[in-house]
């Protein structure tokens, strides 16, 4: 029996040690436990390398604002663990976790003894989401993202309204393949008999095998930029401004506040897909509804100023594709600013590539660490750049020393790297800031 919110949360990092079991048959064996609860939920399903958690978060807030109870199941967290399984933005309680817990615990326990084995970490938390946004904490619906691909991802048992690949970019190449049309085959994966597909996947090995598999499915594909199509595109001082045309909808001038070109497409596709619940399944979203969704929309971590005068900015950009969107932004609204960038990153990622880019819109570039089995030494990194100035702290805390009272107004600190060490030295900021 687990009685403490701390019990509870070890209980489930303990599954950590089951490591990345990818299929579907260890979920389908729970959840038939548990009565099917995920049959049960109307869902849409969000895959892609980048840009999943601010599509999630666009259509949880445009139908929030409709006046729906909106359930998302997100990964990894930012500032708590509750945060992955959330109502309206409002993570599920201590207790709630703690009753979930000891639900699901028998049942990993007994599967444990079984033929497909043990349960790892992210299919716990995926049943436990299943159970709560049916039987715990009932929803209008719920928006799933996919841990990793979407083919063998625990989430792949549910059967949605609609579908979203955002992208396609090289990560988890260990796991997902090697090339572009392996790795978009397996986020197809979610693609469901007869259910839309959402994609603003461009390359033409990822949309040769999306469009193959939507076509075998039955499934009617939605492409940006082609069945969705974006114009009047431009920057604006607190985020980004577009018109869009759809085949159900055109909106013109939508402004939403997270920055960076590549939120537009995000924004799109979540437009896109409200559009679609709004003209087939009767869900009631006015216009006012979808503007004020884009605009309050926010997502702890990317692009977020954590500090001002001088500014500082984190930002998880933890894979190639992510530092290269970061890269286009601070080319676009802070070209003329001297940019100073502290990057930590995991060592199984293409780090050269990274560091590279990073490279060349820095004005100053540092190095560190921190406290993560795959996190890279902070002079790896280091002898990977080619920056005439260029440093390095292991302790990210003897870095942020160093650097931040060097800065001068008019400069700008930009944190990135890995999504777990945004999340470590993000809270720092957002408690002195709370403090002042």
């Amino acid at each position: 029996m687990i009685n403490t919110y701390e019990e509870a949360l070890n209980w489930i990092h303990s599954r950590l040690r089951f490591g990345i079991k990818p299929g579907v048959k260890r979920m389908e064996w729970m959840m038939e436990r548990l009565n099917n609860p995920h049959r049960k939920i109307k869902t849409i399903h969000v895959a892609g390398t980048n840009g999943k958690g601010s599509t999630v978060t666009f259509i949880r807030n445009i139908l929030e604002e409709s006046g729906y109870r909106v359930g998302t199941f997100t990964s990894p967290y930012i500032e708590s663990f509750n945060e992955r399984i959330s109502i309206n933005g409002v993570p599920f309680s201590n207790e709630d976790m703690v009753k979930l817990v000891n639900l699901i615990k028998p049942l990993a326990e007994e599967l444990e003894q079984h033929d497909l084995g043990s349960p790892t970490e992210f299919e716990v938390i995926t049943a436990m989401s299943f159970y709560y946004f049916y039987s715990m904490e009932p929803v209008d619906i719920a928006v799933y993202e996919t841990g990793l691909g979407g083919r063998f991802d625990s989430t792949n048992i549910i059967h949605p309204l609609v579908s979203i690949i955002t992208n396609i970019g090289h990560d988890h190449q260990a796991i997902l393949g090697d090339t572009i049309s392996k790795i978009a085959f397996e986020k197809a994966g979610i693609i469901k008999q007869g259910v839309p597909v959402l994609t603003a996947a461009t390359q033409e090995d990822a949309l040769q095998v999306i469009s193959m598999v939507a076509k075998e499915k039955k499934a009617k594909l939605y492409r940006l930029p082609k069945e969705i199509s974006i114009t009047e595109y431009e920057p604006t001082k607190h985020g980004e401004r577009f018109s869009m045309t759809a085949p159900i909808g055109k909106l013109e001038n939508l402004d939403v506040s997270m920055k960076g070109r590549h939120q537009v497409d995000n924004a799109a596709l979540a437009v896109m897909a409200c559009l679609y619940v709004k003209s087939y399944y009767s869900f009631f979203i006015e216009e006012n509804s979808i503007r004020q969704g884009l605009e309050k929309a926010f997502w702890a971590g990317r692009m977020e100023k954590v500090s001002q005068s001088p500014d500082i900015i984190v930002d998880g950009a933890h894979n190639k594709e992510g530092i290269l969107k970061l890269v286009e932004t601070i080319e676009l609204r802070h070209s003329n600013q001297k940019v100073h960038v502290l990057f930590s990153a995991l060592s199984d990622k293409p780090l050269e590539e990274m560091i590279s880019m990073l490279d060349t819109v820095a004005t100053s570039i540092t190095f560190t660490s921190f406290e993560f089995p795959r996190a890279a030494k902070a002079e790896e990194l280091y002898v990977k750049s080619s920056h005439k100035k260029k440093r390095y702290y292991e302790s990210w805390k003897e870095a942020i020393k160093s650097i931040v009272p060097t800065l001068k107004e008019e400069e700008i600190l930009i944190i990135t790297g890995s999504l777990y060490f945004i999340s470590e030295i993000r809270t720092i900021f957002i408690e002195n800031r709370e403090k002042d």
